[in-house]
């Protein structure tokens, strides 16, 4: 019985015995884990462009998007038309080969207008909603996060500011800080003599007139957004991953733009998506005032209102510029939907 037990000699051309380890387990006949053959980790970022392809209408529209800019910056320098060279000889013609979208009232070449229009009218939309992307994350998260004596002051001048109408509180900015006697104007003029050599043309005054509303429409279109984020940083505030963040000394401004925020990127992405049209339209709406881009400029709603005038005679100076915008506010939609489903880490990988 004891010699059984011992290990028996190898006999001439066996292969060697695997040597046996303390416990009596010999290793697995694959052999050492390799660390290759470990699960690549993956980002939240690698996940959400991952769900995001797989979104086929999101990521159609946004190629949409990314087309319709490309075509705003390229095709006013490539077309043979300026958007300001007026034809008063040619008048209003309807589309043909010459003229794809046809002429306006002066003659000036309307598909040359529409692309150029559509540059002031991205740049409002995505300018003015950074600024408003800026403020209202910022207050919503630090007046969530606090909560107290502090979220009851900032969201009481949330409040206050809500009772205002909306239009009119940006009309009052207009009126009051977009004109040539300003002390805002003045300072415009100095920081523009940095570039140029007569910063008092009259030229530029369109181009501070674009200034103003995109500080108008960005600093009074933060409002909901600070809401939202607000709430979202109060149902997710006393979660254990940011006690756990605190525990080990995480400051206050980390707690808040880099945990919480990040974790209520869904809403706020959808918000912003919806905010980009919605400043088109008020862009559209304040130049039909005469508050917003002016001629020699060009932007979809300043062409749809002129255009609205001569619907019945000159359909076509309407309906590309109208097509325009209402195409942009599709794509947008279909494109915050897509990224609010991508980007929310709550959903599990799939």
């Amino acid at each position: 019985m004891l010699h059984a037990a011992l290990p028996q000699p190898a006999a001439p051309g066996d292969p060697p015995a695997a040597p046996v380890h303390a416990g009596g387990a010999a290793p697995s006949p694959a052999g050492p884990l390799r660390l290759d053959a470990l699960e690549q980790g993956s980002s939240l970022g690698r996940d959400a462009w991952r769900r995001l392809r797989k979104n086929r209408a999101a990521v159609a529209c946004g190629v949409v998007l990314i087309a319709m800019i490309l075509a705003c910056i390229l095709v006013p320098e490539l077309s043979s038309y300026r958007y300001d060279k007026a034809d008063l000889k040619l008048g209003a013609q309807p589309p043909s080969l010459a003229h794809w979208m046809g002429t306006d009232y002066f003659g000036r070449d309307l598909m040359a207008r529409v692309f150029f229009g559509g540059r002031i009218s991205f740049a409002v939309g995505i300018v003015a909603t950074l600024v408003s992307f800026a403020i209202g994350v910022s207050w919503g998260g630090i007046a969530g996060y606090f909560g107290g004596k502090v979220d009851a002051i900032m969201m009481r001048i949330v409040d206050v500011l809500y009772t205002f109408p909306f239009l009119i509180l940006v009309i009052l900015l207009m009126v009051f800080f977009a004109n040539d006697q300003t002390v805002l104007y003045r300072a415009w003029k100095v920081a523009l003599g940095l570039f140029v050599k007569e910063p008092s043309d009259p030229s530029y005054f369109p181009i501070f007139q674009i200034v103003v509303v995109f500080a108008a429409l960005g600093g009074i279109s933060w409002l909901t957004m600070a809401r939202i984020v607000r709430g979202q940083v109060i149902a997710l505030r006393g979660q254990p991953f940011i006690e756990s963040a605190r525990s080990i000394g995480v400051g206050h401004a980390a707690l808040i733009f880099r945990h919480l925020v990040p974790n209520a990127v869904g809403p706020i992405i959808v918000y912003t998506t919806l905010t980009i049209p919605e400043v088109m339209m008020t862009e559209a709406f304040l130049s039909f005032l005469g508050l917003g881009t002016q001629e020699p400029l060009s932007s979809w709603g300043l062409l749809a209102s002129t255009g609205a005038d001569a619907m019945d005679l000159f359909p076509w100076q309407l309906v590309f510029p109208a097509l325009m915008l209402a195409l942009t506010l599709i794509c947008f939609n279909f494109l915050g939907d897509g990224l609010r489903d991508a980007l929310d880490p709550r959903i599990r990988k799939d």
